[in-house]
C-alpha cells in the first residue's frame, strides 16, 4: 500500500534587490554626457552649420556671400555695396551724413528724433557746408534724404532726387556734361519690385564706381 506524499509548499523566490549605484559612479556620468553634448554642440552649431550655409551661399549668390565687396576699374576691392562711405571729393557724388563717420564699429545708442536738437544740428551742419561747397544760395533746398542720416548711418542709397540735385556740381569739376551724367544717374536708379511698394533708390557708391572711369580716375 503506497502512502501519499505530503505536499510541499513551493520556496518563494528571494525579492530582486536593486542595484545601488554609488553616488560619484552617477555623477561621474552625468558629467561625462554634458561635455560630449557640449562638444558636439558646438562643432555643429559653430563649425559644421556656418559652413554648410556659407557653401550654399557661394554657389548661390557668390557676391553676398563675400559680402557684397564692389571693385574699383583696377580691380582693387574700395567697399562694399552695404555700407557706405565718407565721400567728401567735389568731383563725386555724396552719400548721406553719418552719426558713425561711416564707422560700422561705432554704434549709435539712439538716433536723434525729430525733435531732438542733435538732429536739426546736424542737418543745419550739412546744408551750411554743402551750400560752402556747392555755392548755393542760402534758400536753396536740398532732399531730406540727403542732409539726415540714415537709421543706421551706415545707409549707401539715398533717393534719386538726392542724387540728381549734385550732378550741376559734379558736371562742373569734371569734364561731363549734365546730360551724360544724368543717363548715368538714371541707370543706377533702382525701382521697388512691387510698384508702389518702397521708394525708388541709387546706390551711391555704385554709382561713382561707375563714375571713376569716365573722368579718368
Amino acid at each position: 500500500m503506497s502512502r501519499a506524499r505530503a505536499s510541499v509548499p513551493p520556496t518563494p523566490p528571494a525579492p530582486y534587490a536593486e542595484p545601488v549605484a554609488s553616488p560619484a559612479h552617477s555623477g561621474l556620468r552625468h558629467v561625462r554626457a554634458t561635455a560630449v553634448f557640449l562638444v558636439l554642440a558646438i562643432l555643429v552649431s559653430g563649425f559644421a552649420y556656418p559652413l554648410v550655409v556659407t557653401g550654399i551661399a557661394e554657389v548661390i549668390n557668390p557676391s553676398g556671400a563675400s559680402g557684397s565687396l564692389l571693385k574699383d576699374p583696377n580691380g582693387t576691392i574700395i567697399g562694399s555695396s552695404l555700407i557706405a562711405q565718407n565721400t567728401s571729393a567735389p568731383y563725386l557724388f555724396w552719400s548721406r551724413p553719418s552719426l558713425t563717420d561711416y564707422n560700422m564699429f561705432n554704434g549709435t545708442a539712439t538716433d536723434p528724433g525729430p525733435s531732438d536738437p542733435a538732429l536739426g544740428q546736424l542737418i543745419n551742419e550739412t546744408l551750411n557746408y554743402t551750400r560752402g561747397e556747392w555755392n548755393l544760395t542760402a534758400n536753396a533746398t536740398l532732399p531730406f534724404w540727403f542732409v539726415a542720416p540714415s537709421a543706421s548711418s551706415l545707409d549707401p542709397d539715398v533717393v534719386p532726387e538726392a542724387v540728381l540735385i549734385q550732378i550741376p556740381r559734379v558736371s562742373e569739376h569734371t569734364n561731363l556734361s549734365v546730360e551724360r551724367l544724368l543717363t548715368l544717374v538714371n541707370a543706377h536708379i533702382t525701382n521697388p519690385p512691387v510698384p508702389f511698394v518702397g521708394v525708388a533708390y541709387v546706390n551711391v557708391l555704385e554709382l561713382d564706381i561707375a563714375l571713376l572711369p569716365l573722368i579718368g580716375r
